[in-house]
């Protein structure tokens, strides 16, 4: 088991057992099928033991195994014919963030992803999947044409959070996630977010405003990084996993809270297993989300969007759940407020009036 992590060891050791007893087999000519059957049994008993029951700290790690699929892996598995699109048209080509046009079972659709490094020279190249502002605005500027032209957008999120230094703040880091969460909100054609390894902060919102949002079944998604969150609690980076144990931020809590709409299955031990069957479950699942989709009117999509976000946060009082309240509804109570005010000869309300009246006093 190539990349194996600590809580696979005894996995790892089980199978290196099996290996030598085969290899001992085959060179002495002695028949260990009987043995070798029951140690395959025992293999699998531990290994549903294991991955039944994987904490969120152990998730935490299986999300950022260094094997695990990158967007690009994800993008020449599940598209056809993408053809990759660079430069945000005002500063460079942030390399942490890929994407262009592809096809998805025949269909034209922009994709866009957060890219990792696959070795220590492309990490450096990529940032290690942490965009600077440019990085934002080239998505931003293909989610423009995607508008434009009709074409439904996919994003990969995988990234720890947006680049933390001090280039990315002179270039307007925060303007620039802030003007992605604005402008996606308001997109008028289907978007369809992906988790796929860890999702971090602004970095991730900054791609993660769809439709629909789904995660890989031992992804991450979060506020802030676990390391981060322990270095503010505890003043000890090192105490990530008792953070993430805190935090839920695994699949199935974001699901039980109404933050994401399906959780991908990975296949057994991680997505870094087995590209090809990863690739296909969310194929299947973008596939199904899109053909949904595809019914609303560009309307219906906007509302659709803000009705998702919306609802997230729903807060109880005295044990009752408090709906959220309509955007409509608050402008008619605006409205109401402003023609019942009454108003002195200066036009200011009564209210106003007696504030001044106060303030001069």
């Amino acid at each position: 088991m190539a990349g194996e992590l600590p809580f696979e060891t005894p996995l790892v050791k089980l199978r290196e057992k099996i290996q030598e007893l085969e290899q001992f087999g085959s060179e002495k000519g002695i028949d260990f099928t009987d043995e070798i059957a029951r140690l395959e049994e025992r293999y699998r008993q531990l290994e549903e033991e294991i991955y039944s029951s994987i904490s969120p700290s152990q998730k935490m790690h299986l999300a950022r195994h260094h094997q695990r699929p990158t967007s690009l892996d994800m993008i020449g598995l599940i598209f056809e014919d993408f053809i990759e699109l660079h430069g945000d048209r005002v500063f460079g080509d942030d390399l942490a963030v890929v994407g262009g046009l592809a096809k998805l079972g025949g269909v034209p659709v922009t994709v866009i992803g957060q890219q990792r490094g696959k070795d220590t020279k492309d990490n450096i190249a990529r940032f290690f999947g942490s965009a600077h502002p440019e990085g934002f605005r080239k998505a931003l500027r293909l989610m423009q044409q995607a508008d434009k032209f009709r074409r439904p957008i996919v994003t990969f999120i995988d990234t720890k959070g947006a680049y933390p230094g001090i280039t990315a703040e002179e270039r307007g880091q925060s303007e620039a996630i802030a003007r992605n969460l604005r402008d996606m909100s308001m997109l008028r054609v289907p978007v369809i977010c992906v988790v796929l390894g860890e999702g971090g902060s602004g970095g991730a919102l900054a791609l993660g405003v769809g439709n629909r949002v789904l995660m890989l079944e031992n992804a991450i998604y979060s506020v802030i990084s676990p390391n981060g969150a322990a270095s503010i609690l505890w003043k000890d980076a090192s105490k990530a996993d008792q953070a993430a144990e805190a935090m839920k931020i695994t699949a199935q809590d974001l699901l039980e809270m109404g933050v994401i709409e399906e959780i991908v299955p990975e296949p057994r031990g991680g997505a870094h297993r087995d590209y090809d069957s990863t690739a296909e479950a969310i194929k299947a699942a973008l596939h199904r989300h899109l053909e949904e989709l595809s019914n609303l009117h560009p309307d219906e999509l906007v509302e659709d969007r803000y009705r998702k976000f919306r609802k997230i946060g729903e807060f109880q009082v005295a044990g009752k759940s408090a709906a959220p309240v309509a955007p409509e509804s608050v402008v008619e109570v605006a409205g109401m407020i402003e023609d019942k005010a009454p108003s002195d000869a200066s036009g200011e309300s009564a209210a106003a009036s007696e504030v001044q009246a106060a303030e001069q006093s």
